[in-house]
């Protein structure tokens, strides 16, 4: 029988980004729903059929979605709160759609739920939130119907559900609290998925995927037993449906004694992260007798060809314990660009290095098929010696320029001078702001007219100078736009910026780029990182003609706005040949160079920025220091270490749990700091107060990701609950993340209410 090839999950927002197009266009009133429905079956349809083709054995369905798993999982167990459920919407989509973006208009308004990064991934979940008074119940056909509509196809699908471990971990209370996980709530859930796989017993489903990405994270009391209980219910109804346990970004080897022993017919294992791990707990435990294992051996987050050699030798470890192997993806490839098809901007020479997703499947046929090879068969294959070629030598020769620079490094160089708090009166002084200063995170919207415009001169359509000049006009209007409402530091808007990690790489030595490879961030927000190559410095100057530009048009301070080295490369696809670690230092001499030009061109603010600081925080705590922050954090203070003790360094974070990292973060040494706040309900502030919390802050005091517009009331009682927990001399006011994706109809009148807010409370605390 030859080995079983399984896809946890495939991209959904199509190969040239058609359900972000169409749903935009809905919710600007361009299409109705029922094209929606259409481009979104046209995709699953594709997608489906492109797994078959490859030769993919379990091909998933009700991995497609309109905006994220986990709020399709709420949904599906009825968990909408009574807000959402009051809009009273004709349709589920609407519903889904207010309770991702808020809702303002005729029928209400309502703001979001929180948002945060889906573990160690720029991808990030809608957090569920579970009223006392919720009633769970099956609520959803959207499974059924999917599985269905592959069927018409002739398409045997395993339809993908995030399990209700990961579901209830991740879970909040409307007041931002973990869940107090009653038994009524327990056994609420697992009734609905035991409901589920009958209703797959029903359809003539195999397999059924649960997910349970939290399982690889350390556990607290209670949490093995919370797995246990819903699962002996789940397994003991699961009839014919044979239920596959699938696990990633880490390793379960804490737990995998339990989960063997509850008799999954599948556990999937990540063997390219937590790999020794998970290995060594298959080889001290063993795999009951009729269990499959699946080797997650193709990285489902990287865009590297795979090196089947290793894979091989990961799957007849395995083999060397039980027969039953299977050979998986070992996430879901929703995390990497559709196909290199069409890449033609990288040489053919360097685009055969990279696998995406639709290369990810032939990779793992190859690799399945060589499993079942016998060693001569091995020998003889084209398939393995092509792929033993790619990993021969070395693919990119070493800068000796970068390496003898950092060899030269001292510790001195990741240490500021003078202390903060001596910093910070200087500045106070230099600068000669207001109480609650007001401004902005960087970015304005970046209007069609602009996105146009660097479209025409891409295609050479216009010349340099007549770009430059249109931009230049786009940084006056919003300069006097921002001086008019009254904001107090002042950004250029970042009009001839694409992406704030694309822009920066265009202009280092040692990066790639590409036409198409887009990843879905959140909704239908999506990204394109650049690829790290080689060694890495500054080509050139990048930010210091606009923003010296932009300060010679206003007396206002002009904040200077720079990408920071860890986000650079949390935000890029990176090497694999040496560690993220030395990738970093040389980013961060890179922007070192960029953030003294800078302070030599006027700019006395400079924001930069570590929105991914938090993203790649290892998930077992052990791990945290030593692997990740004992190298990340001094590579951001080794940034700015050199300017003067009046020029101020901002930093800005969003969408991660802070709090568990409050001390890393002050040990960042920045001199104010911004950070996503308004989705999270504010529970950071908690974690600034019990720290003593040294660097200023602004948390963000309305959500840019949503459309609606916040009054100026929401705005002051906001700013008050922030007063109660933090001194009002370290408090800055602002929105909490870049104005880029909105448009100018919100963003304005938003901005005035929250320069108005700011302004009636300063008004108070001086009587």
């Amino acid at each position: 029988m030859s080995t079983l090839t399984s896809v946890s999950g495939f991209p959904r927002i199509g190969q040239n980004r058609e359900l972000k197009k169409i749903i935009e266009g809905y919710w600007k009133g361009a299409n109705d729903l029922a094209a929606v429905k259409a481009t979104a079956a046209e995709l699953r349809a594709k997608h489906w059929k492109l797994q078959q083709a490859a030769g993919i054995d379990l091909i998933p369905s009700n991995d497609f979605s309109y905006y994220d798993q986990m709020l399709d999982t709420a949904i599906l167990l009825n968990v909408i709160p009574q807000r959402y459920a009051r809009l009273s919407f004709d349709n589920q989509e609407d519903t889904l759609f207010a309770m991702a973006r808020g809702y303002q208009g005729d029928k209400g308004d309502v703001t979001a739920l929180p948002m945060k990064k889906w573990f160690t991934t720029n991808y990030h979940y809608l957090v569920p939130e579970v009223e006392s008074a919720a009633e769970i119940k099956l609520n959803s056909t959207k499974p059924f119907d999917e599985f269905n509509e592959a069927k018409a196809l002739g398409i045997d699908t395993k339809p993908v559900f995030i399990g209700p471990y990961t579901f209830l971990k991740l879970a909040r209370t409307p007041e931002a609290t973990e869940l107090e996980l009653d038994k009524g709530l327990v056994n609420a859930v697992a009734a609905v998925y035991v409901e589920v796989l009958a209703k797959f017993n029903e359809l003539g489903a195999a397999w059924v995927q649960l997910d349970e990405p939290y399982l690889v994270l350390d556990k607290e009391p209670g949490d093995v037993e919370l797995f246990k209980t819903l699962y002996t219910k789940i397994l003991s109804a699961k009839g014919n449906v044979k239920v596959l346990l699938n696990t990633y970004f880490g390793h379960i080897a804490d737990v995998y004694e339990t989960v063997n022993l509850l008799g999954f017919d599948g556990i999937g294992l990540d063997l390219n992260e937590g790999r020794e791990e998970n290995l060594e707990a298959v080889a001290k435990y063993g795999v009951a007798s009729n269990t499959t294992i699946f080797a997650g051996v193709i990285n489902g987050r990287n865009i590297w060809r795979n090196n089947y050699a290793t894979s091989l030798g990961l799957v007849d470890a395995l083999k060397q314990v039980i027969a039953n192997v299977a050979v998986s993806t070992a996430s879901s490839l929703l995390h990497v660009p559709f196909s290199t098809e069409g890449e033609t901007g990288i040489p053919a020479e360097d685009l055969k290095h990279f696998a995406f997703a639709v290369q990810k499947l032939d990779e793992l046929k190859e690799v399945a098929a060589l499993a079942d090879a016998t060693e001569d068969e091995k020998k003889a294959s084209a398939a393995l010696a092509a792929n033993q070629a790619l990993f021969d030598g070395t693919r990119v020769a070493a800068d000796p320029a970068v390496a003898e620079r950092i060899g030269k490094l001292s510790d001195a160089d990741y240490v500021r001078q003078p202390a903060r708090e001596e910093r910070q009166a200087l500045q106070r002084e230099a600068l000669g702001l207001p109480l609650l200063p007001t401004t902005t995170i960087g970015s304005f919207p970046q209007t069609k007219e602009i996105r146009a415009e660097r479209a025409k001169l891409r295609k050479g359509e216009v010349t340099k100078e007549a770009y430059d000049e249109f931009i230049k006009a786009q940084i006056d209007a919003v300069i006097k736009k921002q001086e008019e409402i009254g904001l107090d530091v002042l950004v250029h808007g970042e009009f001839e910026r694409n992406d704030m990690v694309e822009y920066f790489g265009q202009n280092l030595n040692g990066f790639l780029f590409t036409k198409n490879a887009w990843v879905q961030s959140y909704g239908t927000r999506c990204v394109k990182p650049p690829i790290v190559w080689g060694d890495v410095s500054r080509a050139n100057p990048i930010t210091v003609e606009w923003s010296a530009y932009a300060q010679s048009k206003t007396d206002h301070v002009m904040k200077g706005m720079l990408t920071g080295p860890v986000t650079i490369l949390n935000w890029s696809w990176p090497r694999e040949d040496i560690t993220h670690e030395e990738q970093t230092k040389q980013l961060a001499l890179a922007i070192r160079d960029e953030v003294l030009d800078l302070e030599a061109a006027g700019i006395k603010v400079i924001q930069i920025d570590e929105a991914a600081l938090r993203e790649k925080l290892p998930l077992r705590k052990s791990d945290w220091h030593v692997k990740y922050l004992d190298w990340a954090v001094p590579a951001f203070r080794l940034v700015h270490s050199a300017v003067k003790p009046t020029t101020q360094i901002h930093t800005h974070m969003c969408y991660s749990e802070f709090n568990d990292i409050i001390r890393d973060i002050d040990a960042m040494d920045a001199d104010v700091i911004s950070f996503e706040a308004s989705r999270g309900d504010l529970v950071v502030l908690d974690a600034i107060h019990d720290a003593h919390f040294e660097t200023e802050a602004g948390p963000g005091v309305y959500d840019i990701h949503s459309p609606r517009i916040p009054s100026e009331k929401e705005i002051e009682d906001r700013i008050y609950e922030i007063l109660d927990k933090m001194d009002v001399k370290k408090v800055w006011i602002n929105p909490d993340c870049g104005l880029k994706t909105r448009g100018n109809a919100e963003t304005w009148p938003s901005l005035e209410n929250l320069v108005a807010a700011a302004k009636a409370v300063r008004a108070k605390l001086d009587k």
